[in-house]
């Protein structure tokens, strides 16, 4: 087992490492930039190394900084938590090169599926069902027109190396095909340094389902159920749950046996999450792996008693899967509300300032993973993930019900979050009768903007962030800190 590991994050995710690895009695290494100075993560580390400025392309993803304190403090293993350069093989790579062990998946099977034109070429191969769509580029005009004809629209153009939403858009009409693939490119070129984008059938009203899976160096892969995290706004997930409503026993079974073959189809080893869209017939369809741990995770950890950072970091010291497929049990039912600093009420515009006071919430069934301290600052420079609510219970009625309760009871003052939408959706019919899918706030969230004077200024200003952040050049062959912390990771896994 290793006796000191580098948590190469922050914020509640490195705090989430570090508590298992004193657990385990393995002493950490926490890395800050400057402005994390006095981060949460760097006052639980045992030692603590800073790596440079705040904007992250200068210091949470500078290689080199990481491994020469790797290097300082000994560190026998590295955990990157999610984020950053958590799907960035060059880094997995970099590691082993170093003599560090990276823990997660090994480089090949990070850049074979963090392409996704190669993931979807490569589950295909093993039986696992895709979109209806394209698995090569589309490099013209004429390819895109029969193509499109072929698939049948609606359709999505969507880029290849893309994550976080860009480079996405719908095509309804064949007359706005040429345009919409342009913008695809350009984005995807701005975003991502490759310009590379494909085609998907529009699947109308999907829920997003993933699967957990956990596999060994020793060739053993299991999964462990399925997530639902239908409720997103810009194509990001703002609520988890499990189990999903929608999903059957059998199902469940069918969607695990498809993520397991996705899994071993790649060589995959430690922890990894593989995604699909379920349609309004019960037929599921794969989107894609996430090479990493998830945010959502602790919604798996409630269900079945297991710590996966635990299972992470003993699947990288070499150790056995120590338990099979029917040795997983699911109990009960767990919700997770991301609290980010967003205003809800402004098309969740980005929030900074410092924290003036946290109460936790607390009590049987509740946890509450965050970053948050009387006087913690919330900058541009990072995600706006503050941290997650997480609560367990007996069934889903009662973990709503309880997920209320806790909402109530957690105030962060200072700042504006999403706490309030939460407690709507709780509260929200539809939400309670599980009648979700990808545009479920867009259809029912019905926020205080639509009368506030303000409110086309939040619009816009919240779109010029976006397309500030998508347009900025790469430095130095990785991208700058981008308004989600996976468009950094997916573009610094392209090694530009």
């Amino acid at each position: 087992m290793f006796k000191k590991i580098l948590v190469a994050n922050r914020g509640e995710i490195a705090v989430r490492v570090l508590r298992t690895c004193r657990e385990m009695g393995i002493s950490t290494v926490a890395v800050y930039s400057d402005v994390d100075r006095l981060g949460l993560h760097v006052r639980m580390a045992d030692e603590a190394y800073p790596i440079g400025p705040a904007p992250a392309d200068q210091s949470y993803l500078r290689i080199d900084a990481i491994l020469e304190v790797a290097r300082r403090a000994g560190a026998d293993a590295i955990h990157p938590g999610y984020g950053f350069l958590s799907e960035n093989p060059e880094f997995a790579r970099a590691c082993e090169n170093a003599g560090v062990k990276f823990i997660g998946p090994n480089a090949e099977a990070m850049r074979l599926l963090g392409d996704k034109l190669a993931a979807k070429q490569t589950v295909a191969a093993v039986g696992v069902p895709l979109v209806p769509g394209t698995t090569e580029p589309i490099e013209d005009e004429g390819q895109l027109r029969a193509e499109a004809e072929r698939i049948g629209l609606p359709l999505l153009i969507k880029a290849a190396a893309g994550g976080g939403g860009k480079g996405i858009h719908e095509v309804h009409k064949p007359e706005d095909l040429l345009a919409a693939l342009q913008l695809s490119q350009g984005e995807a070129q701005a975003a991502f340094g490759d310009k590379r984008v494909f085609l998907e059938r529009l699947v109308q009203r999907p829920r997003h389902v993933e699967v957990q899976v956990l596999a060994d160096e020793h060739g053993n892969c299991i999964h462990l159920g399925e997530r639902e995290c239908s409720v997103q706004r810009r194509h990001q997930k703002l609520i988890e749950e499990s189990p999903s409503v929608a999903v059957s026993p059998e199902l469940r079974r069918r969607m695990g046996e498809a993520a397991v073959k996705a899994a071993q189809a790649a060589g995959y080893s430690n922890a990894g999450t593989v995604e699909f869209l379920l349609d309004q017939s019960g037929e599921f369809y794969f989107l894609e792996v996430n090479t990493r741990l998830q945010v959502e995770h602790p919604v798996t950890e409630w269900l079945t008693g297991l710590d996966l950072v635990r299972e992470q970091i003993r699947i990288a010291a070499g150790e056995k899967l120590s338990f099979r497929q029917e040795d997983v049990t699911w109990r009960g039912a767990a919700i997770e509300c991301r609290i980010t600093a967003e205003d809800p009420d402004l098309q969740f515009l980005p929030f900074t300032g410092k924290v003036q006071d946290v109460i936790e919430p607390s009590g049987p069934g509740v946890r509450f993973d965050h970053m948050l301290f009387p006087g913690a600052e919330v900058t541009r420079y990072y995600d706006s993930l503050l941290g997650k609510l997480i609560v367990w219970a007996h069934d889903r009625p009662a973990a709503i019900a309880r997920m209320s309760r806790a909402l109530g009871e957690l105030q962060v003052l200072g700042l504006k979050t999403t706490i309030p939408f939460h407690a709507w959706a709780m509260d929200s019919e539809a939400f309670q009768r599980g009648e979700l899918h990808t545009g479920f706030i867009d259809q029912h969230w019905r926020p205080a903007e639509l009368a506030h004077p303000n409110g086309e200024v939040a619009a816009i200003a919240t779109a010029v962030l976006e397309l500030q952040h998508s347009a900025q050049p790469f430095t130095n062959g990785q991208h700058p800190a981008a308004s989600t912390w996976k468009l950094a990771a997916r573009a610094a896994a392209l090694g530009r």
